[in-house]
């Protein structure tokens, strides 16, 4: 019984491991689908900012007060851009550069591209 039991064990162990990387892809799979729907919302808002400014200038009115919603909803679209690529990173085991955005190995302390100190 001894083998029968071993290959029991080996089995569930070889079942766990396959059972956490389908969903460490399916999570990435679901980040990565997420980042394309912020970028098509971001798309949509340069799209929205570029019409806003296009119609200021023909009807000569003021650009800076029409355009700082536009502008406002890209920056926050963006920082939600960061948080999932933050995500996509740490299920990648990678650090992300401040300085120069160059990918890293987690276990880094400094940036192979530009020397910067890894956070």
């Amino acid at each position: 019984m001894g083998i029968l039991d071993d290959a029991v064990v080996n089995a569930k162990s070889a079942a766990n491991a396959v059972s956490k990387k389908a969903v460490g892809l399916w999570d990435m799979s679901k980040l990565r689908f997420n980042a394309a729907e912020v970028n098509g919302q971001i798309d949509k808002r340069f799209e929205a900012l570029g019409r806003v400014v296009y119609d200021a200038v023909k009807t000569e009115g003021d650009i800076q007060s029409l355009s700082e919603s536009c502008v406002t909803e890209i920056d926050e679209l963006y920082e939600q851009l960061d948080i999932i690529n933050e995500r996509i990173g740490e299920l990648r085991k990678k650090k992300k550069c401040k300085s120069c955005g160059k990918e890293s190995p987690e276990d880094s302390t400094f940036c192979s591209k530009c020397g910067a100190q890894l956070l």
